[in-house]
C-alpha cells in the first residue's frame, strides 16, 4: 500500500489549523501530516506540537526560522518526504480552500493512473466560491495565459491543491525550481510536464477562506505573470531528466 503524506505550510494559521489536521485524520485514509512552519508568531507550530501527543508517529512539524516563501517551503516538505519514504504526496492549504474530503480523489489517481494530479477549479467550469469576482477572472485567464505561453495542456495551471507522485519528486530536480510565490505552482507542474509524467485533473471545488489572512498579494501575481515567460525562455536551453 502506497505511504501518503500531506505537506501544509503555515504561517500564521492558529484560527485553522486544529481543525485542518482533525479533518484529514478524519477521512481514516492512513494518512500522514507535515507541517512546514515559517516561524508563525500568533503560535500556531505550538498548536501542532500539541496535537502531536495525540497523532504520534502520524503528524510532523518542521519549523523554519521565517517566512521564506510557499515554495521553498514545500521544496523543504517534498525533501522531507523522500527522505521518510513516503510514495505519494499532496501540497494544500491549511485554511479549507482545499477541502480534505478531496484528498482520497487525488490520492487515488495518483494510485492508479496519474503521476501528478490536479485538484481542479476549471476542469469541468468555474468551481470557485465566495471569491470576488475580480480575482475569479484574474486566476482563470492566468491560467489561460499560462497555457499560451508554456504549452501545459493541464486547465488549472496555478493550481496548489496537488498530488505528486515520489518518482516525479526525485527526478525533476527540485534544487533547480526557481520560484518561491504562486509561480511555484506553475513551475513544478511544467518541469513534470516536461519530463514526461502524466498529469491528470481532478475536479474540486475551491472556497476562499473564511478564517485567518490570505497571502496573495500583487508581488506575488507579478511574480507569476513575468515568471512564466522567464520559465518558457529558460526551457529553451535547459535539458530535462526524463521519467524512467
Amino acid at each position: 500500500m502506497d505511504r501518503k503524506l500531506v505537506i501544509i505550510p503555515t504561517y500564521n494559521e492558529k484560527e485553522n489549523i486544529e481543525n485542518i489536521i482533525r479533518a484529514v485524520y478524519g477521512l481514516q485514509e492512513g494518512i500522514h501530516v507535515l507541517i512546514v512552519d515559517d516561524g508563525s508568531p500568533d503560535g500556531t507550530a505550538d498548536i501542532v506540537k500539541g496535537l502531536q501527543k495525540e497523532y504520534k508517529d502520524e503528524l510532523f512539524i518542521k519549523e523554519r526560522s521565517g517566512k521564506l516563501g510557499l515554495g521553498t517551503a514545500y521544496i523543504a516538505g517534498f525533501k522531507w518526504a523522500l527522505e521518510n519514504n513516503y510514495d505519494i504526496v499532496c501540497e494544500m492549504d491549511a485554511d479549507f480552500s482545499h477541502n480534505p474530503e478531496d484528498l482520497p480523489k487525488l490520492f487515488g489517481a495518483c494510485s492508479t493512473t496519474a503521476d501528478v494530479a490536479i485538484g481542479s477549479r476549471y476542469v469541468t467550469g468555474v468551481n470557485v466560491v465566495n471569491w470576488p469576482m475580480g480575482r475569479v477572472l484574474m486566476s482563470y485567464f492566468a491560467s489561460k495565459y499560462v497555457r499560451f505561453v508554456t504549452g501545459l495542456k493541464a486547465q488549472d495551471t496555478t493550481a496548489g491543491f496537488v498530488c505528486y507522485r515520489a518518482d516525479v519528486l526525485r527526478t525533476i530536480e527540485l534544487d533547480k525550481i526557481k520560484f518561491v510565490g504562486y509561480a511555484f505552482q506553475i513551475e513544478m507542474k511544467f518541469t513534470a510536464w516536461k519530463c514526461g509524467f502524466t498529469i491528470e485533473e481532478v475536479p474540486i471545488v475551491f472556497v476562499n477562506r473564511i478564517l485567518g489572512t490570505s497571502k496573495m498579494s500583487g508581488g506575488i501575481f507579478n511574480e507569476a505573470v513575468w515568471g512564466v515567460m522567464k520559465l518558457k525562455l529558460r526551457s529553451f536551453f535547459r535539458k530535462y531528466p526524463q521519467k524512467q
